[in-house]
């Protein structure tokens, strides 16, 4: 008897897909969000002491306290609010966990759960499988940022959460505090609960800064705030990250962690709680990728492409339609092929594949590689 699959409808995410591309044809990968550098020596040699050390065995399900007090004194630094480490913060394997988790603790069969699309890829098949109902909202056309009224009349007596995302991966939008302001009218009075994806909430640019919902009185009652050690640090292969939440909110949370991984690497989290307590180290990221973002973005105004530089996040997201009406999978082939760079259609961040002619490119590379990568993509109207 064949199997039935959980998720029929979902075969292997676009982001591998194209690294792989990437790689059978030797181009540059600007698809897959991961750095293309390595993180500051001194965490490194933080993981090797506490490897050598013989902090090898299995860590506490909710995350060493050490990491968690440090992360709870971060938060107030950043966010002006100190969650209690023993019951509102959990270290997790990734925020891609971390989402899951939140999910699963939440969603039952029938709930309904609003996504903002186009969105990443992991919030549907969680939902999905906890017997949810995914309702997609579409951000507006231009610079992706909410449109309330659409968000607030899809709500209805089954609505049971809203999955978010600051900044925004794919387009780098940042969350206003009117954003915020909106989404806590939204949920007031109302049995709707939040997820929220922080994962790039020390990359913004331009004076901006990320509004945590941690920092939102009404809005932390009624949140799960995830977030990414692996982002911040240029180490997502490290897959360490975590959730605040409020207690009650929290203790459901930790009831599904520990069936999925329990526990998280722990020498590194040693090494996290240890150069955390530098400020400066997390601090002085969004000055890093802004370099980068305007390196990047100076180099695609002579491709052809039309762009507004991104708020936030380590993506600029470009349009071609003004150029071709070749669909933007058959445009990231070609590019990959031909022109040796690969990038992501922004079509798979919709749930029907919606192409509104975007494609999304990862600058978090040495700026060598980019500027090789330009150098490509000004052969751009060459491939339409």
């Amino acid at each position: 008897m064949p199997l039935q699959s959980k998720l029929p409808h979902l075969g292997t995410t676009i982001f591998t897909v194209m690294s792989q591309m990437a790689k059978d044809h030797n181009a540059i990968n600007l698809s897959q969000g991961f750095p293309g550098f390595d993180s500051d020596p001194v965490l490194l040699e933080l993981v090797a002491k506490y490897t050598r050390e013989g902090y090898n065995q299995y860590a506490p399900m909710a995350g060493i306290p050490a990491l968690r007090e440090v992360l709870s004194s971060k938060t107030e630094r950043c966010h002006a609010y100190r969650p209690n480490p023993e019951t509102e913060i959990s270290i997790v394997s990734g925020a891609t966990e971390a989402i899951f988790c939140a999910i699963t603790a939440v969603v039952k069969p029938g709930d309904e759960v609003l996504i903002l699309e186009p969105a990443y890829d992991s919030y549907e098949p969680a939902i999905l499988l906890s017997g949810g109902i995914s309702i997609h909202i579409p951000l507006k056309k231009g610079d992706f940022s909410i449109d309330w009224e659409r968000v607030i009349s899809s709500v209805t007596f089954k609505t049971k959460a809203i999955v978010i995302n600051t900044p925004h991966n794919p387009s780098g939008y940042v969350w206003s505090s009117s954003d915020l302001d909106h989404l806590a009218q939204l949920i007031r009075d109302r049995n709707i609960l939040v997820i929220s994806d922080e994962v790039y909430e020390h990359i913004t640019f331009d004076e901006r800064k990320h509004l945590s919902l941690i920092g939102h009185e009404e809005l932390r009652e009624k949140s799960f705030v995830c977030g990414s050690f692996g982002k911040t640090f240029h180490v997502t292969g490290w897959k360490v990250g975590f959730c605040i939440a409020p207690p009650e909110l929290m203790e459901e949370f930790r009831k599904i962690h520990q069936f999925v991984t329990f526990s998280t690497v722990t020498p590194i989290q040693y090494a996290l709680a240890e150069y955390l307590k530098t400020p400066s180290n997390y601090e002085s990221v969004s000055e890093f990728y802004q370099k980068k973002r305007d390196f990047f973005c100076q180099g695609l105004k002579t491709t052809g492409l039309e762009f507004s530089p991104a708020q936030g996040s380590f993506f600029q997201m470009a349009s071609y339609g003004h150029l071709s009406d070749i669909s933007d999978k058959e445009l990231a082939e070609r590019m990959t092929k031909e022109l040796k760079v690969a990038c992501i259609p922004v079509s798979a961040f919709y749930h029907n594949g919606q192409d509104h002619k975007f494609i999304r490119f990862c600058f978090a590379k040495e700026d060598s590689e980019l500027q090789e990568a330009l150098g490509r993509l000004e052969g751009l109207k060459r491939i339409l």
